[in-house]
């Protein structure tokens, strides 16, 4: 038993070794991963109504497409022209912070930062003007090197591909996994994934329709208000919430900010304070309730580790791995933890001592 662990233990740190190794090939196949995992039920349905299985996945993967489709034609544009108008007025809003901001907190904290803002100032401007863009900046850099430029296209093509055989023969893998595993571990490895299942599901459907859910109301909510880049500011509020109150912090301080340089007035402050506080009511009597319950428990810290050692360990792709991997992490730790409850090596030196005989 001893040697099996050791066995399974040297296993995984291989796997571990080989993902970071081949960390720049995963994003398409961890995409197209996430996609059939979400099409899948649905196309179990459509089966059980009849619909031969090419045939169901054929039709969730054109609900996909379509859903992504329209999403893209519809924020991108929107996004696109905001992020223009941020680019023009950053120069404007750096010389306000620096003949404002500054003279009134070296006045509170003595602390002189005018120097330090200056270089910050006129490095950041520089830049600004080389860029131009997000997209300039997104071109240039995928535009270095025809290599770059095919293998980004590349990787590109492949979600589409890889999602449609994942969604086609995903029940056959499950059931060639499951039959490849040992007997004696059949058991505890299906109630694993069984839980594991649970766990993923609430997080990749539930957080992000809540995260979706939050980043539309912060949008319109801002955008009714008249504060300039709302849509941007709430969408990225709304994507900063799968960090739990990130979303919120960030939203405010930056909206805040915004509505302040903008309109100068408190009750303004006030209204956009109402609409994160409105989204943070939704959040907690209606979707975390319905969509998430308890279900994957993860601490706020437990979140932000996962996170960050994520980016450390595989770059962009290990920060949209962080969490699901850290529910899966959980669920195994709460079984071992289960074990470890109902062994002797817990309750050892614990027991009851025998009466003596009389």
């Amino acid at each position: 038993m001893r040697r099996q662990g050791w066995i399974v233990a040297a296993l995984a740190a291989l796997g571990v070794w080989f993902f970071i190794s081949i960390e720049p090939v995963l994003m398409p196949f961890f995409v197209s991963m996430v996609l059939a995992y979400l099409g899948d039920p649905l196309a179990d349905r459509l089966e059980a109504h009849g619909l031969s299985r090419r045939l169901s996945v054929s039709v969730v993967f054109l609900l996909l497409t379509l859903a992504i489709v329209l999403t893209l034609l519809l924020v991108i544009p929107l996004l696109g022209r905001q992020i223009g108008q941020l680019v023009e007025l950053m120069p404007v809003a750096l010389n306000w912070m620096q003949g404002s901001v500054l003279p009134r907190l070296q006045s509170l904290t003595g602390i002189d930062l005018s120097t330090d803002f200056d270089q910050m100032r006129q490095a950041l401007l520089a830049n600004w003007r080389e860029t131009g863009t997000v997209a300039a900046t997104l071109l240039a850099q995928v535009s270095k090197s025809g290599l770059a430029l095919a293998a980004w296209v590349g990787n590109l093509a492949l979600i589409p591909v890889v999602t449609f055989y994942l969604l086609l023969d995903w029940d056959d893998l499950v059931a060639k996994l499951r039959g490849s595993l040992p007997r004696s571990w059949e058991p505890a490895a299906v109630r694993l994934a069984s839980e594991c299942d649970e766990v993923l599901s609430a997080f990749l459907r539930g957080q992000l329709i809540v995260m979706l859910c939050l980043g539309v109301i912060y949008a319109i909510g801002l955008t009714l208000l008249g504060v300039k880049f709302g849509l941007l500011i709430g969408l990225l509020s709304g994507l900063a919430s799968i960090v739990p109150y990130l979303g919120v912090i960030v939203g405010i301080s930056v909206a805040g900010l915004v509505t302040f340089f903008q309109f100068g007035d408190l009750l303004m402050l006030l209204a956009v304070a109402g609409v994160f506080g409105f989204g943070q009511l939704v959040e907690s009597t209606l979707l975390q309730p319905k969509l998430l319950g308890d279900k994957i428990g993860l601490h706020p810290v437990a979140v932000i580790f996962a996170v960050l050692a994520g980016g450390q360990l595989f770059g962009f792709t290990g920060v949209l791995l962080a969490l699901p991997v850290a529910a899966v992490v959980m669920v195994v730790l709460r079984y071992l933890h289960e074990h470890y409850k109902n062994s002797t090596l817990y309750d050892a030196g614990h027991r009851p001592q025998d009466e003596e005989s009389p």
